[in-house]
């Protein structure tokens, strides 16, 4: 057997393994991952459309979009450590505008450009879940409250960091951390 087809033997085991311990099944959240795409692309809408007529209805409808987006990130994303609640929103919001960008390819008739966009926008998709599921380790997707410390195949080099916030540059940054916390919906 190659070393491909082991390699993702391995990661459909992965897969599975993940589906089983996730609370959503993956059609039904692929179904909703593509729901939170649409959402946020509402959003970017509601704010050209404000403001190019000067109607702050638009910004209204705007947090309304947000809002749910917000509830429906949460069904697909309950937990998440550092900045991947960002990351996955912009992984989405980016995947939706590649592949539009694709489908413009394509009616212009350059199929090989559009193809390759929605290559990208597929690979952006992927990592959204590869990252979401867990499975961008060589270890199995940790369980809910989980940690990787302590378990099995735990590489201390990928430990988070310890920064020391002692000297006045370090306290100043762990200060700024907190205030500009771009992830805070």
């Amino acid at each position: 057997m190659s070393k491909i087809s082991t390699d993702l033997q391995k990661f459909m085991s992965k897969v599975k393994d993940a589906e089983k311990g996730h609370e959503m099944d993956l059609a039904s959240g692929e179904d909703l991952s593509m729901a939170v795409m649409n959402l946020i692309a509402i959003e970017e809408h509601m704010f050209f459309n404000a403001n190019k007529t000067g109607k702050t209805k638009y910004f209204e409808l705007l947090n309304e979009a947000r809002e749910m987006r917000k509830v429906l990130m949460k069904m697909l994303i309950p937990d998440y450590e550092g900045e991947v609640w960002c990351t996955s929103k912009h992984l989405l919001a980016a995947s939706m505008r590649v592949m539009e960008v694709g489908t413009k390819y394509q009616t212009k008739g350059d199929t090989k450009t559009a193809y390759d966009l929605f290559k990208k926008s597929y690979d952006l998709f992927n990592l959204f879940w590869t990252i979401n599921l867990g499975l961008n380790s060589n270890s199995s997707p940790l369980s809910k409250g989980e940690t990787a410390v302590g378990r099995e195949g735990f590489n201390p080099k990928e430990a988070p960091l310890e920064l020391k916030k002692t000297d006045i540059l370090g306290k100043l940054s762990g200060a700024i951390d907190k205030i500009l916390d771009c992830c805070r919906e």
